[in-house]
């Protein structure tokens, strides 16, 4: 759910290791603007994998669109995950923006490490407007947080941030069988100071559920073999945000995969607030294969 440092530094320790806390998940998406239409994403640092979540990358853009085109909302970003980007060092967020409309306008974003491209999409802002009509799909009937258990997966949690999974659907450790969904309640305990900070960090965590969802059906497999046993990773992932999100708030993912076969996942998602309005939809592509014939591991080119 976020790269996994390999220790936890002491206080005041001079150790290039950071904690996975939600300040550090702000701080490596606000990116720094720099010339040429660039915006500066930081490096982590050491992790136990050494793989940046394709969220975090679509967290990332919408920061630096959100900058580049001020005055305007993020209203949805496409990326495809092309070439995995590592925690090791800085990524550069190199936008284009073809149409900057009173009304609308278009963002096309490449993020590029080490000279290379790892994902690349299309943005767009709009200048809102009042409703003209307005309707949405309910909310799925499902057990509050606050009658659920924290999610407590060693090496995998990000302080600051809450998650409790319906039924207790999720354990990454052991095989769970069960519909393609994954339905899981998310807050940060603190609430950013702009509304693109809540929009990143309200994409950060729409590509985590895919696989899981994907292998529930299947006897026999558990996300914990992803990257020993079977090959998986997110390819594409899409999010429009619908309305305004509170973050520190608590807000329910719902997750289901429509599809699974020939080495694909597809699924389709929505964010909900506890008072059941939607304020976002999700899709994402993910890979999901057996290895190939050599038996080679999993070097996460695809994330």
């Amino acid at each position: 759910m976020a790269g996994r440092s390999r220790s936890a530094p002491p206080a005041g320790a001079d150790s290039p290791t950071r904690e996975w806390d939600q300040a550090e998940l702000l701080r490596l998406m606000d990116v720094r603007p720099e010339p040429g239409g660039r915006y500066l994403a930081p490096a982590h640092g050491p992790t136990e994998r050494n793989v940046v979540e394709a969220g975090q990358l679509l967290g990332t853009t919408v920061v630096a669109a959100a900058k580049a085109v001020p005055g305007q909302r993020v209203t949805s970003v496409s990326m495809v995950f092309s070439r995995v980007a590592t925690h090791d060092a800085p990524l550069s967020v190199a936008l284009e923006v073809p149409h900057a409309g009173r009304t609308l306008s278009t963002v096309q974003a490449r993020v590029i490490q080490a000279g290379k491209q790892c994902a690349a999409g299309v943005v767009l802002l709009d200048a809102d407007t009042p409703d003209l009509i307005r309707s949405a799909l309910p909310m799925p009937e499902v057990t509050p947080p606050h009658r659920l258990r924290p999610l407590d997966i060693p090496g995998g949690v990000v302080r600051g941030r809450d998650m409790r999974v319906v039924d207790d659907a999720y354990d990454p450790y052991r095989e769970q069988t069960g519909p393609p969904e994954l339905f899981v309640w998310t807050r940060f305990r603190q609430s950013p100071d702009r509304p693109e900070l809540h929009a990143a960090l309200l994409a950060q965590s729409t590509t985590h559920w895919t696989v899981a969802a994907a292998l529930r059906p299947h006897p026999g497999f558990s996300e914990a073999m992803a990257h020993h046993s079977i090959s998986t990773g997110i390819t594409m992932a899409t999010i429009t945000f619908h309305d305004e999100a509170n973050v520190s708030a608590w807000l329910l993912y719902a997750t289901r995969v429509v599809y699974a076969g020939r080495g694909h996942a597809q699924s389709e998602g929505r964010i909900y607030t506890e008072q059941g309005a939607i304020v976002a939809s999700y899709g994402v592509h993910a890979m999901v294969r057996a290895f190939p014939a050599s038996g080679a591991p999993d070097s996460g080119t695809r994330l």
